[in-house]
């Protein structure tokens, strides 16, 4: 028997082998776009309208070919953030420290906290729009809470609230530490909103915050 031949003989041994590994790092390839895919196709479709120059506006009917309409999902507590095609009703008061009452609400849509302000009167209104184990089951309308990041300061955010439109101002987007908790009261002589989700998306290492200020109407 040749040297070649023996090589072959090996090379059959460790086919089977070789076969069974491929199908593993297949699956892992699979499971990790499948974790991931929420945020890969939010990112997807941001990046999309970014280079069609698509803008999303708040309405019903679609105005031009670039201006996409977004409509409130009611207007008893919802919010609407045109930059990123964010859409979602608000469930009021849920307490952050009780994953039995935030985890539902957060398949329901954006999170309340349990004794922040109410929007209209002063103090900070904080909302939170994800938690880790709300990652593998996140729904359609608050996928787009994950591109948080992409807002600048200056960019709107949209509140309704019983029947009312309150317009806010974002004043600055930052990474912080889960032990950071002195942005979830805010200042009781202004109007504000904090907007809180995971950074990075799916894990809780840290928190990236939103916050802004209530404009004024006349």
């Amino acid at each position: 028997m040749s040297y070649f031949s023996e090589i072959l003989i090996v090379m059959d041994d460790y086919r089977p082998l070789k076969l069974i590994l491929d199908i593993l790092i297949a699956a892992c390839l699979i499971g990790v776009i499948a974790f991931f895919w929420p945020v890969l196709s939010e990112e997807i479709r941001y990046s999309t309208d970014q280079m069609s120059n698509v803008k999303y506006v708040i309405g019903y009917e679609q105005l031009s070919t670039f201006e996409k309409p977004l409509s409130p999902a009611n207007m008893d507590f919802s919010i609407i953030i045109p930059k990123i095609a964010a859409v979602a009703p608000i469930i009021d008061n849920v307490d952050p420290n009780d994953e039995y009452m935030y985890l539902p609400a957060l398949k329901q849509g954006v999170a309340h906290v349990l004794g922040s302000a109410l929007p209209g009167d002063k103090g900070n209104v904080y909302l939170f729009a994800h938690a880790d184990d709300d990652f593998y089951d996140v729904q359609s309308y608050n996928a787009a809470f994950f591109l948080l990041g992409k807002l600048k300061s200056g960019d709107e955010i949209d509140i309704f609230f019983r029947h009312n439109q309150i317009k806010y101002t974002v004043d600055q987007v930052k990474i912080i530490e889960p032990s950071e908790v002195q942005y979830l009261s805010g200042s009781m002589e202004q109007k504000t909103l904090t907007i809180q989700t995971d950074y990075p998306p799916g894990l809780t290492s840290k928190r990236l915050i939103v916050t802004a200020t209530e404009e004024e109407t006349p």
